[in-house]
């Protein structure tokens, strides 16, 4: 009783053999696996034989210093182990309700629609919940009634726990698909919230660029409007500068000496 407790414990002492970790013990482990050919179980032999040159071996195999083989819990068909005296399997699954040790209403393979027994269970509930409140309204069991026979109320009571242990264990095995029902919902969400800013980038893109069309086009136009007024304006320049309609100094007096 001691050890279960002890096992049970959250915080467990030491087990009583680490005691027998010591650095000579361990070099003791080390000789002999040396010593034995690889192909001989180290169990198998005789370890104050071997080691008959060394001092202090102990009477207990030093096989069990060795680290305990993990590829030996995975060639089970069920691999588990055990750590505070509870069971745990390596891979981790939720037990159903009748490997828990109660009833279960409802198929156990998953591949079984469970629709129809969760529906007849929630009927089965609702009409235990009516007898249930029936029983209630009758009168107290009197002195001359049998005491092994437990009142009508406690029977309905019994039944509707075993119904609310089936519903919420049928409900729990679900979570799984719930999980991946609500990450699918999820990803679709991000995938059209995705495409919603995508088009709102593309739309404000195509507006900017209907805008710098119409700036082209603005542009062209002044420039097109500009073009005539610096051709007159050119040609004005070239009829001032012409040598016809420049005089000189030499022309002004010789029109000065005809005058005379």
């Amino acid at each position: 009783m001691d050890e279960d407790a002890e096992l049970r414990n959250p915080f467990p002492s030491p087990p009583s053999h680490y005691t027998n970790y010591t650095t000579h013990n361990l070099h003791l482990l080390s000789l002999l696996k040396e010593r034995v050919p690889p192909d001989i179980d180290l169990a198998s032999v005789n370890q104050n034989e071997i080691l008959s040159d060394q001092t202090d071996v102990p009477d207990w195999p030093l096989t069990q210093l060795e680290k305990p083989r993990v590829d030996w819990i995975l060639e089970e068909p069920e691999p588990y182990y055990d750590v505070f005296g509870d069971r745990w399997f390596v891979k981790d699954r939720i037990p159903s309700l009748g490997e828990s040790g109660n009833v279960q209403l409802y198929p156990a393979e998953p591949h079984v629609d469970r629709r129809p027994a969760l529906q007849s269970i929630l009927r089965s509930m609702l009409v235990t919940y009516s007898h249930l409140t029936s029983s209630l309204l009758a009168p107290p069991p009197t002195a001359s009634s049998q005491p092994d026979v437990p009142p009508e109320w406690q029977q309905h009571v019994e039944w509707i726990t075993v119904l609310g242990q089936n519903l919420m264990a049928a409900a729990n095995e679900l979570r799984p698909v719930q999980a991946r029902g609500n990450l699918e919902t999820m990803m679709k969400r991000q995938l059209e919230l995705r495409k919603e800013e995508t088009s709102a980038i593309h739309a404000k893109c195509d507006a900017l660029e209907a805008k710098l069309q119409d700036l082209r086009i603005s542009l062209d136009a002044v420039n097109r409007e500009k073009q005539p007024l610096k051709t007159s304006e050119t040609e004005n320049k070239v009829q001032l500068s012409s040598p016809q309609a420049m005089l000189t100094a030499e022309d002004l007096l010789r029109w000065a000496e005809e005058i005379r």
